[in-house]
C-alpha cells in the first residue's frame, strides 16, 4: 500500500507514523519547512518539500499512491484561504492527472457548524459558519468532495479540538487558568484525542469511507465544566467568569458522531478528561 501524508503536523506525523511502523505501508510525507525534513524522514520513506498551490510538487506527491490523507493546519488566522482553499484547488488538479489514487481523506473541522446555540448536530445539519474562516473550511469541504468519482472516494471527517501526546489539555489552556472569561462558560465543547483521530483514519481507509463523518468523543462539556476538571486534575488557579460580557466562542453546538459508530467505529477515549 502506497499512502501519502499532505501536511504532517501533529496529526498527520503521527498517522504517517503508524501507517508504515504498525502497517508496513510506504509512506511519502510532504511538510513546507527544510528544517523538518530529517524529522519526518523517521516516519517516511520519501519526504517532499512542497506548498498546497505547487501544483507540479503535489503531482510528484501523488504518483503511484492508493490513499492520500489531507491534514494541513493554518499557522495563524491570516493564512486560512492560503492554507486550506489554494491547497484544496491544487490537490483537486492534481488528482484529476493521477488515477492511482482510490481515496482522499481530509481532516477537517465541526467549526463549520458554527452557533447552534448548543443544540446536537449531524452530518445533515446545515454549516453556518461564523467567520470568513469558518466559510474557508466549508469552502475547501466542497472543493475537495467535487473530487469524488466512480475511482476517487473522497471522505472528510470534521473533528473536534485536538489533544493528546505533548498537546495536553492543561497545555492548550495555561494562558486561560486563573483568569476572568467573558460569559457564563456554558458554550459546548466537542474534543478529541490524537489516538482516535489515527484510529478513525485508518479506519475510514480501510472501510473505504466516502462523504462526511464527525469524529468527536462523548463527553461534550461545557466550556465552564471543562476548565473546572483541568483545573481540578492539574491544581490550577480556577478561571472565573463575567456574564456581564457575551462569550467570544464562535462554536457553540453539541456534535454527534453516531453515523460513524454505526459505521462499527469506537473511541479508545471517549471521555474528554
Amino acid at each position: 500500500m502506497n499512502v501519502a501524508v499532505i501536511g504532517c503536523g501533529y496529526v498527520g506525523k503521527a498517522v504517517a507514523q503508524y501507517w508504515r511502523q504498525e502497517l508496513g505501508f510506504t509512506v511519502t510525507a510532504t511538510t513546507t519547512s527544510p528544517e523538518r525534513i530529517s524529522e519526518l524522514e523517521a516516519v517516511g520513506q520519501r519526504v517532499v518539500l512542497t506548498k498546497g498551490d505547487d501544483l507540479a510538487g503535489l503531482q510528484s506527491v501523488l504518483e503511484n499512491q492508493d490513499t492520500v490523507l489531507l491534514s494541513i493546519g493554518a499557522k495563524n488566522a491570516d493564512v486560512y484561504e492560503e492554507t486550506y482553499l489554494k491547497t484544496a484547488h491544487s490537490l483537486v488538479s492534481a488528482l484529476k492527472q493521477t488515477p492511482s489514487v482510490r481515496q482522499l481523506i481530509y481532516t477537517g473541522s465541526y467549526a463549520v457548524y458554527g452557533d447552534k446555540n448548543g443544540e446536537w448536530v449531524d452530518e445533515e445539519s446545515p454549516v453556518a459558519p461564523a467567520n470568513k474562516n469558518g466559510q474557508i473550511l466549508c469552502d475547501t469541504e466542497q472543493v475537495l468532495l467535487s473530487a469524488s468519482t466512480e475511482n476517487l472516494g473522497v471522505c472528510i471527517l470534521r473533528l473536534g479540538g485536538i489533544h493528546g501526546p505533548g498537546r495536553e489539555l492543561s497545555k492548550i489552556f495555561s494562558r486561560v487558568v486563573g483568569t476572568t472569561r467573558p460569559g457564563n462558560g456554558e458554550d459546548t465543547t466537542n474534543w478529541i484525542h490524537q489516538n482516535d483521530i489515527v484510529a478513525a483514519i485508518e479506519f475510514a481507509r480501510k472501510h473505504k469511507f466516502q462523504g462526511i463523518y464527525n469524529l468527536v468523543d462523548d463527553a461534550h462539556l461545557t466550556y465552564r465544566e471543562l476548565l473546572d476538571r483541568v483545573c481540578n486534575q492539574h491544581n490550577l488557579p480556577k478561571v472565573s467568569w463575567d456574564e456581564s460580557q457575551k462569550s467570544v466562542r464562535p462554536y457553540n453546538a453539541r456534535v454527534s458522531t453516531q453515523k460513524l459508530k454505526a459505521a462499527g467505529f469506537q473511541l479508545s477515549h471517549p471521555e474528554t478528561i
